[in-house]
């Protein structure tokens, strides 16, 4: 436990994680978190994309499964080790709780921002908004867009993205906060033409960033290990009541 938090580590793969959360299906009366390990890489579709959206044949020689969660937005390419891969519950009666659909990000965006803030990431904002195509990529792919509650860096480009699902329950939101970005990976694996890829990659490039990359170019240029992340954003988590 931690600021009135239960926190734990879940590893396997990106399918099994997204199934479903035993803690909370145990009990889903109390606020929790839960750092998301995958054993293997893996594109992980929105709940109202279809899998012809993945070419099957470059997925099998890239070594990369398909899997899809019940929160929507675009594909998102999961690693052992990028994205930063946390969950968060809060149940229905939780001060946390908000009947809004967007209001209810507020609070998970601005953990983010405070964490992403205390690893030296100057100017982060959180996006408040609505969906917002910043690219014409954005239905096929999460970093292409910015949704609500998503943390943006000083220059409009996104870090972490967030998506929720919610049930009788509680909501369950899954963020993924990017160390590095580089979308061609996830391209190769897409259905894309290749003059789509090319253009994709041309825009794709700059919509996002990840922490290292930020860190790069400021007064702490040294890379963070995902355990630093995670350790910061449990650390900015509201505080029970």
């Amino acid at each position: 436990m931690a600021r009135g938090w239960r926190i734990e580590v879940r590893t396997g793969t990106a399918a099994k994680l997204h199934e479903g959360w035993p803690a909370i299906a145990a009990d889903p009366g109390g606020r929790a978190v839960a750092t998301c390990r995958v054993a293997a890489p893996a594109v992980v579709l929105g709940s109202t994309q279809q899998l012809s959206v993945v070419d099957p044949e470059r997925a099998r020689l890239a070594g990369v499964a398909v899997a899809r969660r019940r929160s929507g937005g675009g594909a998102v390419l999961v690693t052992p080790d990028d994205p930063v891969w946390v969950d968060a519950w809060v149940p229905r009666d939780d001060p946390l709780w908000s009947d809004d659909v967007a209001r209810a990000f507020d609070w998970v965006g601005d953990t983010w921002g405070g964490a992403l803030e205390a690893l030296g990431i100057a100017g982060v904002s959180v996006h408040r908004g609505g969906l917002a195509a910043c690219t014409s990529w954005s239905s096929l792919i999460c970093f292409g867009g910015v949704g609500t509650g998503e943390v943006l860096d000083a220059g409009g480009r996104k870090v972490v993205g967030i998506s929720q699902r919610r049930t009788r329950d509680g909501a369950w939101f899954h963020g993924a906060c990017l160390r590095r970005w580089d979308p061609g990976p996830l391209l190769d694996v897409l259905a894309l033409e290749p003059d789509q890829r090319v253009a994709a990659q041309s825009e794709l490039v700059e919509a996002a960033t990840g922490i290292d990359q930020l860190r790069a170019g400021g007064p702490h240029p040294t890379g963070v290990d995902a355990e630093s992340i995670v350790a910061e954003f449990i650390k900015a988590l509201p505080l029970r009541g």
